[in-house]
C-alpha cells in the first residue's frame, strides 16, 4: 500500500511535470476514468446474474408447462 511519505513525493512529481494549471484538470480525467472503469467491471459481474435469472425464468416455466400436462 502507498504510505503517507510515497504519495507527498508522487505529488510533487506530479506537479513538476505539469505546473499547478493542469493538475485541477489531471485529477478530474483520473476521476473520470477510475468512475469509468467502476462502472465497465459492474456491468460485467452483473451480465452473467442476468443470465442466471433468465435460465431461471425458463427452466420454471418449463416445469410449471410439464406440470399442467
Amino acid at each position: 500500500m502507498i504510505g503517507t511519505q510515497e504519495l507527498v513525493i508522487v505529488l510533487v512529481i506530479a506537479l513538476i511535470l505539469f505546473g499547478p494549471s493542469r493538475l485541477p484538470e489531471l485529477g478530474n480525467s483520473v476521476g473520470k476514468a477510475i468512475k469509468s472503469f467502476k462502472q465497465g467491471m459492474d456491468e460485467v459481474t452483473e451480465e452473467p446474474k442476468k443470465e442466471e435469472k433468465k435460465e431461471a425464468t425458463e427452466i420454471s416455466a418449463k416445469t410449471e408447462d410439464t406440470e399442467k400436462k
